[in-house]
């Protein structure tokens, strides 16, 4: 593998040089460990066993290489298998338009089925697509599509590896492509509702032909604390680790879900500078940042935050978020030790940033209705609107960039219920690196076809959502459901 992943730098110089075609296996923006393992291995797999002889195969991880800590659990599962960040290839490293128009570069897309906006012009080039979420794009007789709703797209990929080239897995491509489906899978638990009987087979075909493979516990619990930390991490990491940006006219807004309590967050030296800093970096005028903590009784706490320079905006934004009642976030004010800062206590703690975003989306449509025609009129174009377009986490006011859930990508905290996952230990165990899946709940997993899975199974309706309103509720049942079997005994 590691010769194969130099060899692609080597390609990508040579194709400067002698016109070599190349096709590139790129993952989704979120670049969650699926989308990383599902690109390296079947760029790997191509280039073994594909007949063209001039024509690259190179995985391209589609994020930033400064963004490449803040996905910690791949960063963690590639070092544990060998694979260095110097032998990888990320998107600004690879100019594919350029490559495009010189009629030299094939696609195909892994973990996604459809080109963001800003790639639009690179369309013409996907001939290939391996995805597992819900098929948006048209059909087209130049681009072969495999569409399932597995619980991981890295299950897809191993299922052509074992039909098509089963003599290239090792144990470090064993190790990648497990450790991949099973975290997607939040430890294979069905209790979780992301396993599906591909998935199953997949890990189980893993495990019998290499049995010294870590036990699907340990693996997942390594890979879930290396997710969730955030040691090291500076300000502006952590406002990146796990962000969404939505805008309106002339609001440009991002949402971060930050794995501390706020008290600890706003001790951070020179806290409101670099508020400051980081949403001038990247076209913000207003920034909110959601916590999830734990206390001494393993109860989760969440925080609000809301900073933005204009104190206008900022009271707007503070106004609909303590005016909001589809949920209702019961906020307390809290004192800030910064000017720019408005901060509160969430009595709502089953309130996550899913539950969150609809209420800033409405804002800000709101806020269009309003102003945005007069604004258009103001500058001679009735018709006209401008949005903001800070970066590439820009959503365009619809749902954000597909990043962790309960059960994706970019994963949050896959805990699962009962014996699986040992489930009040791990939860209680893990804290604040395990839960705020409870912030990245936002991705849904697509309707499972009904001719997938045998008649009567339970998920022939779509795969159930594992939320973390689902999640803290199933907890609060079990807790009333023992303290009742304790009042009956007494």
């Amino acid at each position: 593998m590691e010769c194969f992943l130099q060899g692609c730098k080597a390609a990508l110089r040579l194709s400067d040089q002698e016109s070599l075609g190349v096709h590139v296996v790129l993952g989704n923006e979120a670049c969650d460990l699926d989308s990383m393992v599902s690109a390296i291995a079947l760029a790997y797999l191509h280039s073994k066993t594909s007949s063209e002889t001039k024509l690259a195969f190179v995985p391209v991880l589609n994020i930033p290489r400064e963004d490449f800590p803040l996905r910690s659990e791949g960063t963690f599962l590639l070092k544990k298998n060998g694979i260095r960040d110097g032998h990888l290839i990320f998107r600004e490293e690879i100019d594919l338009l350029t490559l495009h128009e010189a009629g030299l570069l094939s696609l195909t897309l892994v973990d996604h089925n459809v080109l963001p906006r800003e790639d639009e012009a690179l369309e013409e080039a996907v001939t290939e697509v391996i995805d597992h979420h819900a098929l948006e794009r048209k059909p087209s007789p130049s681009c072969k599509v495999t569409t399932e709703a597995v619980g991981s797209c890295t299950t897809l990929v191993a299922e052509k590896i074992f039909k098509e080239a089963p003599h290239l897995l090792d144990t470090q491509l064993a190790s990648l492509l497990h450790g991949t489906i099973v975290l997607d899978c939040v430890n294979m638990a069905t209790a979780a509702g992301k396993v599906t009987p591909k998935d199953a087979e997949y890990v189980n075909l893993l495990e019998s032909r290499f049995p010294d493979l870590p036990q699907r516990g340990v693996i997942f619990d390594l890979l879930q604390k290396a997710k969730f930390d955030i040691t090291g991490l500076t300000t502006e990491q952590l406002l990146r680790k796990d962000l969404k940006a939505l805008g309106s006219h002339d609001v440009s807004l991002s949402i971060s879900a930050i794995y501390m309590t706020l008290e600890d967050f706003l001790q951070r030296p020179n806290v409101q500078q670099e508020l400051c800093n980081f949403c001038r970096k990247h076209g913000y005028n207003v920034w909110v940042g959601m916590t999830i903590s734990f206390s001494d009784q393993n109860e989760p706490q969440r925080q609000l935050a809301v900073y933005s320079r204009s104190e206008h905006l900022r009271e707007l934004v503070c106004r609909a978020l303590e005016q909001a009642d589809d949920p209702h976030l019961k906020l307390s004010p809290l004192h800030s030790p910064c000017p720019d800062i408005q901060t509160y206590l969430q009595g709502n703690t089953i309130a996550s940033r899913k539950k969150v975003l609809p209420i800033i989306k409405a804002f800000l449509r709101e806020r269009d209705q309003k102003e945005a025609p007069a604004a258009a009129m103001d500058r001679g174009h009735p018709k006209a609107s401008i949005r903001w377009q800070p970066d590439a986490h820009w959503s365009g006011g619809e749902e954000g960039l597909e990043d962790e859930d309960l059960g994706e990508s970019t994963d949050a905290a896959k805990t699962c219920l009962h014996d699986d996952l040992r489930c009040k230990g791990y939860y209680s165990g893990c804290r604040t690196q395990v839960e705020d899946s409870l912030m990245d709940d936002d991705v849904l997993l697509p309707p499972t076809p009904m001719n997938s899975l045998v008649e009567g199974c339970p998920l022939d309706r779509g795969l159930p959502k594992l939320t973390a309103e689902a999640l803290l509720e199933k907890f609060s049942q079990i807790t009333a459901s023992d303290s009742n079997r304790n009042n009956e005994k007494k």
